[in-house]
């Protein structure tokens, strides 16, 4: 009697993880069968599976007149995710009033993007597209409201895949005009509905990065507005007003510490406001005008200097120029 293996799964594997697999003699059947039957399988839960991994990574909802809205997605997984039974859903009324076919013979790469808009050439015109094979154009998609909207990612029986809630005050406090800057997520590892893990795309990248990496990724420590600088120019002159120079942050990680100094025009170090001191999420430093021998410095411009590490010793620096005016 021939022998042979029959593969027993125990519960469908997640993203492509078959460390669970069974393998059992059982029946005998034509080895090339049984070669088939286990190839087939392993694509078809690899695939399959892998959709769950799909995650939205940035949106521009807010495109200029004549231009359209985009939506990235990305597989965070190590399979490739077929978004054959993968929809877009509009969101009304706190239900799911439609769903949106993108593409049933688009697959995903591993640990990759791909950005689905009604506009391709508006996206290529108005971005920098490092990969435009991973734009993929539909007729219809979801509207997503300037202010405010969800942004649902599902499979074709609206099992949730992903979810953004989304609103125009996530961008940048310093950009005054958000038309045609997307919102960028920050890390995938956390939660899609953290606020704090979502900013505007940097104006260095064009203010969008479809189809490659976030140019907010957590690669970076923090982004400049999570430390704010108020006001721009002060006076410590004890008049009770603007006497301070307030430097508020607010991370969105607990393992930062930091210096945080001022210099003058030359560079020179004029008084240290931390010095290796653990940041926290949140807090306020303040400098009242005086030097590292408490004189009052003069009246000029002083640049901020922040340089912030974490536990693995990964290091960033940002600077912030005010102004000191005495009477």
């Amino acid at each position: 009697m021939k022998k042979c293996v029959l593969l027993c799964l125990p519960k469908m594997p997640i993203n492509g993880d078959f460390s669970r697999l069974r393998f059992m003699r059982f029946f005998s059947f034509h080895s090339y069968s049984l070669y088939l039957f286990i190839f087939f399988t392993l694509f078809l839960f690899g695939v399959c599976g892998a959709q769950e991994g799909i995650k939205i990574s940035e949106i521009l909802f807010d495109p200029p007149q004549g231009g359209s809205d985009y939506l990235e997605l990305f597989n965070d997984s190590d399979s490739p995710a077929s978004l054959k039974h993968v929809r877009l859903a509009q969101w009304k009324a706190d239900a799911i009033s439609k769903l949106y076919t993108i593409d049933t013979s688009y697959t995903i790469a591993p640990n990759d993007y791909c950005v689905v808009t009604t506009d391709a050439q508006y996206v290529k015109d108005s971005f920098v597209v490092r990969h435009p094979e991973k734009i993929i154009q539909v007729k219809s998609m979801p509207s997503y409201n300037n202010a405010s909207g969800t942004v649902i990612v599902c499979l074709d029986d609206t099992t949730l895949l992903d979810r953004f809630d989304y609103t125009a005050s996530m961008h940048s406090r310093m950009l005054k005009d958000v038309e045609g800057v997307s919102l960028e997520r920050r890390s995938f590892l956390s939660p899609t509905q953290d606020a704090a893990n979502w900013f505007s795309a940097a104006s260095t990248a064009g203010y969008g990065t479809p189809t490659y990496v976030n140019s907010q990724s957590r690669e970076f420590l923090f982004v400049d507005d999570d430390f704010v600088v108020e006001p721009d120019l002060f006076s410590p002159d004890n008049d009770g007003y603007d006497d301070l120079l307030n430097i508020s942050y607010n991370l969105s990680t607990e393992d930062l510490s930091a210096n945080i100094y001022v210099t003058d025009k030359n560079g020179r170090i004029v008084r240290y406001l931390l010095r290796g001191g653990t940041l926290g999420t949140h807090g306020i430093i303040v400098w009242d005008g005086l030097d590292e021998s408490a004189r009052r410095c003069r009246q000029g411009r002083y640049v901020l200097v922040i340089e912030a590490y974490n536990t693995d010793g990964k290091k960033q620096t940002t600077r912030k120029v005010v102004s000191l005016v005495t009477n």
